[in-house]
């Protein structure tokens, strides 16, 4: 019997009218699924076609298993998505995964500099390849959907998601939000504002987050609250949203922080009324993970409530992301007893269907191995380093009345490296590193630790010394030359990171005073952030802000050797001590140690043209 033409399922049709056509095949139970997002612990073939679930997720600590390759994750990205086309209407599910410096939950990624290091890195260009690249180490585990990137404005180094954040200026954020046309490609010129666009199977779905005023919250504390008035929330918050949507931003998440003591989820004028009809946003909406839950105090304390309210805000997709048949049943019924709206439903499955027809999964829904050399190539790696040397910034170069410290010597000099950053991979790449909250150590992924790049770096009768944190009497019967300290913070993500402190992590302090009044010393700071350092300014002779550079530490041997100048620039004001805080460009109380902005450089030292850095 030939199959019965259905308008859905032919590519030369316009995709508002495939959409059209495929809602108005659709039962109640297909729409709430496809309204449904859980994550890869409760997936399985079953899941996907009994509950017609339209969305799957890995969370950050949620890979197939441990060291998991391309191939295993296409195998279980598949396994998902064939149950999704076993289903009446055969519609393919959407796999999302926090992707936002990189490929950086999966095993030999690429994993590039956090946004804060990208930031003082100011580099449009550059941002955007970060993009493409990130987009297909994406694709190589077969995966469509990114959560990135991140357009917050932090205004609170105290915040435990800073380093998400380009910069406190919303200018640099706006700026930064060229890396959508990497993750997405470059949506054609006089395209409807709004509507989403993927460019082919190289490239993701992206989602700006976290909508909006996350950066803002009272003293920094994570998903609190942002006391903002109106014109500080359209000037300093919401600009880079803007710049998204007109860049086809396939997806924008919501804030788990409350606006004016207003949960953002639950937030109608925002979400509806601003988002999605004055600024005609036409993608998905997506919650943040258990965003439902987290709309009480407790959580979850009144989930019908939670479900009630967001709905209709204006969500579209609920990152539930365990609990899916408690959400299912729960919105099932709101909508049975008419307390949600049909029309409210079929718009966020119209947005679902839209995005889903224009990343072309209707077409091409199984992953394939074509990509898998992706991963972590060479090309990528370098790009990062790249991205390492444009974002480290030289904040003090020799002391006053000296010559400055930088760039060392490679050659004829016995060097002391010393830190709890110098040979630790995980604290180099910080949270959203194989797992959510990091890791430390070095076996975890592949790549380059900062001692390991700095004996690459040297002559080969340079001595280079590793001692994490040496006694004074080490360092005086050595005939060191100079020191090189990597001292910071450990890794963490989101709340975990929220510090009311921000002091770098022990024996730091310790290693800078025991070697810097001995030996000329450069410091490297590893972290999301600033941290105090007032007190040890005047002991060290050069002082460089790493950020958190990711898997490619050679990029900080470069700099500090003279094989490019430094040109990276504060994104971020560096306060004196954490009771000016906030403190930001521009503020009346503003007195910081390095200001927004500052940035030493330092000459090329025996380049020659063939190896700058155009």
């Amino acid at each position: 019997m030939a199959e019965t033409y259905m308008k859905y399922k032919d590519q030369n049709q316009p995709v508002e009218v495939r959409v059209e056509d495929l809602l108005s095949r659709m039962n109640l139970e297909e729409k709430i699924g496809q309204m449904t997002q859980i994550d890869l612990t409760v997936a399985s073939f079953d899941v996907m076609k009994n509950y017609s679930i339209g969305s799957v997720l890995s969370g950050g600590d949620s890979a197939p298993f441990p060291r998991a390759t391309t191939q295993d994750w296409i195998n279980a990205v598949n396994k998902f998505q064939e149950g999704a086309l076993a289903t009446r209407l055969g519609i393919p599910m959407l796999y999302g995964i926090d992707a936002i410096h990189g490929h950086g939950l999966v095993y030999n990624a690429t994993v590039f500099p956090h946004n804060i290091g990208l930031g003082a890195a100011r580099d449009a260009d550059l941002i955007r390849r970060i993009g493409s690249a990130t987009a297909l180490e994406v694709r190589a585990t077969g995966i469509p959907y990114a959560f990135a990137p991140c357009v917050a404005v932090c205004r609170d180094p105290r915040w435990g998601r800073c380093y998400e954040s380009y910069s406190e200026d919303p200018q640099i954020v706006q700026e930064m939000t060229k890396i959508i046309y990497g993750l997405q490609g470059e949506n054609p010129k006089g395209s409807q504002n709004g509507i989403p666009y993927v460019g082919g199977k190289y490239k993701v779905a992206a989602c700006a987050k976290h909508f909006v005023g996350d950066g803002g919250t009272t003293e920094g504390i994570d998903e609190s609250n942002s006391i903002i008035d109106t014109t500080e929330l359209y000037k300093i918050h919401m600009p880079a949203y803007l710049d998204s949507i007109s860049k086809g931003v396939s997806t924008i998440m919501i804030s788990y922080s409350s606006l004016n003591g207003e949960k953002m989820h639950g937030n109608y004028n925002l979400v509806t009324e601003y988002l999605k009809n004055t600024l005609q946003f036409k993608g998905i909406v997506i919650s943040d993970w258990e965003g439902l839950d987290r709309m009480t105090t407790p959580y979850h304390a009144d989930y019908t409530y939670s479900v009630l309210a967001a709905i209709r805000a204006g969500l579209d997709m609920i990152m539930v992301p365990f609990n899916f048949t408690e959400f299912i049943d729960t919105l099932t019924n709101l909508v049975k007893n008419n307390s949600i709206s049909m029309e409210r439903v079929d718009d966020a499955v119209t947005r679902i269907l839209r995005v889903k027809f224009i990343i072309g999964l209707f077409e091409n829904p199984m992953a394939d191995f074509s990509l898998v050399n992706e991963l972590g190539s060479q090309a990528h790696k370098d790009l990062a380093r790249e991205a390492v040397r444009k974002s480290l910034v030289l904040l003090k170069n020799g002391k006053e009345g000296d010559r400055p410290l930088l760039p060392l010597p490679k050659t004829g000099a016995k060097i002391l490296v010393a830190g709890t950053h110098a040979h630790n991979l995980g604290y180099q790449c910080g949270g959203w590193t194989m797992k959510w909250q990091g890791f430390t150590g070095n076996d975890d992924t592949g790549g380059t630790t900062i001692l390991d790049a700095i004996k690459s770096t040297v002559y080969p009768s340079t001595e280079v010394v590793y001692k994490e944190n040496p006694e004074k009497d080490f360092i005086t019967s050595n005939n060191f030359t100079h020191a090189i300290i990597v001292v910071g913070e450990l890794p963490y993500a989101e709340m975990h990171g929220d510090s009311q402190t921000l002091a770098m992590l022990d024996p730091g302090p310790t290693v800078i005073s025991n070697i810097c009044g001995s030996l000329k010393c450069v410091v490297v700071v590893i972290s999301g952030r600033p941290l105090v350092f007032e007190p040890y300014i005047n002991s060290v002779d050069a002082l460089v802000a790493a950020w958190l550079p990711g898997t490619e530490g050679q990029g900080v041997a470069d700099m500090l050797f003279g094989d490019y100048q430094f040109t990276g620039k504060l994104s971020r004001t560096w306060f004196r001590t954490v009771d000016q805080l906030p403190m930001n460009v521009g503020d009346s109380h503003y007195d910081p140690l390095f200001p927004f902005g500052f940035g030493l450089t330092t000459d090329k030292i025996g380049l020659s043209e063939t190896q700058s850095d155009n």
